[in-house]
């Protein structure tokens, strides 16, 4: 893309209305625009980050065998009501009437959409075990809705939902979910923690929280330091053997961390003290066994294996999908902008043409452009007008991981220079090394 031709709407100065670091630098780089409280218009470079964390997700749920699919932001409140929730959920839910004077409501979640689809059309054990999801909007209407994209009241959220004969079945889905959220955070730069947590109005006993390390989390943790060593790495996992998952849900959660809701000051109090830790951490995403809460109220039954009805024991598994990218941010920022990890970066690679109008410059700078999107890559070429200060200035406030700079007097000795946006180490090479050095970055990342 060239930046000429692009929607970039960048701001020079800290938006007062901004709180922390991801909202300020959101808005700063042009990615949103509020249209209400809470509720915001995705600008085209928050759009594509957001579309490059939807990939990764929809990728590592069907790795796992996960089955896609689409339900509606707006519910029948019958469905609701048969299974209780529709006035215990409380003033977070927005109830509607349509024309027809119907209860209706805009979903915060599809526990009793997926149970109804899922009775209307499955019947014997021989069906299961399943697991369906989509990535869907959601919309929670928070008292105080702030900090940007980390509470607001719209948001974009996969939710999916494990249908099992047994609860010994239903606890393998919990662990395969475990394994496909460890997988999706490293794909996208983040070290994300599975801590012990409530269940909230979802219910259900079992249930693990992903929270993010950040100073500015809404949630106080408290962890065995050992666990922030702890990585999935690139390691293959069959997803139907119940021993292979079982071992990491063992290696990842053995150790004490807690949110603040599920703390147990005695059982930390055994951590060694030299690894007790505290902080604040950003949710960004969860899992829940809740065994038959919704099936049994709501008759989602199978026949088992001896003919008789059985109650299906189903699991609740989110990710916040637009809140991620604001976790991101807050994770991975200096104080001249955002440092996007290459996973989920919205361009590959920056261009900058010091000297936009020079015949060399820019014949070097077309042909730059020209080959990395031959490989498949997706550059963004400054080719604007802007003083060269105010060129790197941009580059650095939108977090490129990755950017190449050309000028005359480097192209006199036939050289540009490729400068890491995480180290800010420069280094001259040929036009032809640079871009085969950003094919080679970009041919590790999953």
């Amino acid at each position: 893309m060239r930046l000429s031709r692009y929607f970039l709407p960048v701001l020079k100065e800290n938006p007062s209305e901004a709180q922390i670091v991801s909202h300020r630098l959101m808005l700063r780089a042009g990615m949103i625009k509020q249209s209400a409280a809470g509720i915001y218009s995705w600008l085209p470079l928050g759009f594509k980050v957001l579309r490059k964390i939807e990939t990764i997700v929809h990728e590592e749920q069907q790795r796992a065998g996960h089955i896609p699919m689409l339900m509606p932001t707006l519910q029948s409140a019958d469905l609701w009501k048969e299974s209780g929730r529709f006035d215990a959920y409380g003033p977070e839910m927005l109830r509607i009437k349509d024309r027809q004077d119907r209860d209706m409501l805009y979903g915060p979640t599809n526990e009793e959409m997926i149970t109804d689809i899922f009775r209307s059309h499955v019947g014997s054990y021989k069906d299961l075990p399943m697991t369906l999801y989509h990535i869907q909007w959601k919309f929670r209407d928070e008292v105080r809705p702030r900090f940007g994209v980390m509470r607001g009241r719209e948001f974009l959220m996969k939710d999916g939902y494990t249908f099992d004969l047994t609860k010994e079945d239903a606890l393998h889905a919990y662990n395969r979910h475990l394994v496909t959220y460890l997988r999706s955070y490293e794909r996208m730069g983040l070290q994300a923690i599975p801590m012990r947590a409530d269940s909230g109005p979802i219910g259900g006993d079992d249930t693990h929280e992903f929270l993010v390390l950040a100073e500015t989390g809404e949630s106080e943790v408290f962890y065995d330091s050992q666990i922030t060593e702890l990585k999935f790495g690139d390691r293959e996992i069959d997803y139907d053997s119940v021993d292979q998952c079982q071992a990491v849900m063992e290696e990842f959660t053995s150790r004490y961390a807690r949110t603040d809701e599920t703390h147990d000051a005695a059982l930390f109090a055994e951590v060694p003290a030299e690894r007790q830790r505290s902080a604040r951490g950003i949710e960004v995403g969860q899992i829940f066994y809740f065994g038959t809460k919704y099936s049994e109220p709501m008759g989602a039954t199978v026949q088992g294996p001896d003919g008789k009805p059985v109650p299906v024991h189903m699991g609740s598994h989110g990710i916040g999908v637009s809140r991620l990218l604001g976790a991101i941010i807050e994770a991975s920022h200096d104080d001249k902008g955002i440092i996007w990890p290459e996973g989920v970066t919205p361009f590959h690679v920056g261009i900058v043409n010091l000297k936009q109008g020079d015949d060399q410059a820019d014949a070097a700078c077309d042909a730059l452009y020209a080959s990395l999107q031959a490989l498949g890559l997706d550059p963004l070429y400054d080719d604007t007008k802007e003083r060269a200060g105010g060129k790197f200035a941009t580059m650095d406030l939108i977090g490129l991981p990755w950017r190449i700079t050309v000028g005359p007097r480097g192209l006199k000795n036939g050289v540009v220079e490729l400068t890491s946006r995480r180290t800010g180490e420069s280094e001259e090479m040929t036009p032809e090394a640079a871009v085969e050095k950003i094919a080679e970055i970009y041919r590790g990342i999953a």
